[in-house]
């Protein structure tokens, strides 16, 4: 396949451009510093981009199978909130003006439910410095539920993304919708490398077109 990937060089993003190059998928990396690239495979290309630049974006995408979005403004960026939507939006428009009808976005766990009616983001126990960028990804799934003309899918990752998985590749997980997976112990956790294997499958074998899924062991 022939895909598209937006931030190719971040958390998320570099692991999903080991994970398609390995499977033999042909990938243009969209990124703001080329120079940050380190992966080098004959099956890539890099391109420098601007998200919030969406007919350059478009003219990137053109011709490719797939748009893969794991565009995230920085946990640090005091604007992130604000970022995020504006970016998120531009990519989904480029991404429609380019043809392409295939599009997976990589959003928070924020939005999931953990009970009836409560995200885990209006928890009283959700990190208030991550609340700025889950909420935005929460307020982005919502709009995106709206697209009628893309294939679209938001891929919500496992709470614990972040903790104790590092440089694990299981390639084995399980989903679900709205709601977190959860492993024996109770918690919901994911190496991002198992994230990319995640997102890889979702693209090679589309399950959850027009749906938010999230992953974990």
């Amino acid at each position: 396949m022939k895909v598209a990937l937006i931030g190719a060089t971040g958390f998320v993003g570099s692991h999903v451009l080991t994970e398609l190059t390995n499977r033999g998928h042909e990938v243009t990396a969209i990124v703001r510093d080329p120079s940050k690239v380190t992966l080098s495979s004959p099956l890539l290309t890099v391109k420098q981009g601007d998200v919030f630049n969406t007919e350059e974006l478009a003219a990137i995408f053109k011709g490719n199978d797939i748009v893969i979005s794991a565009y995230n403004p920085g946990w640090t960026n005091p604007n992130i909130y604000a970022d995020f939507l504006k970016g998120s939006a531009s990519i989904q428009e480029a991404t429609k003006k380019s043809g392409v009808k295939r599009y997976l976005t990589v959003g928070g766990a924020g939005s999931l439910e953990i009970a009836p009616g409560l995200q885990l983001v209006d928890t009283p126990e959700f990190p208030e410095a991550y609340k700025p960028g889950a909420t935005a990804a929460r307020e982005y799934l919502n709009i995106l539920k709206n697209e009628t003309e893309l294939d679209w899918t938001f891929l919500s990752p496992a709470i614990e993304m972040h903790q104790g998985t590092a440089g694990v590749r299981r390639g084995t997980y399980r989903t679900a919708l709205n709601n977190p997976v959860f492993d024996e112990n109770g918690r919901s956790i994911l190496s991002v490398e198992d994230l990319a294997v995640a997102i890889v499958d979702e693209t090679e074998q589309p399950k959850y077109i027009k749906k938010r899924f999230t992953a974990a062991y």
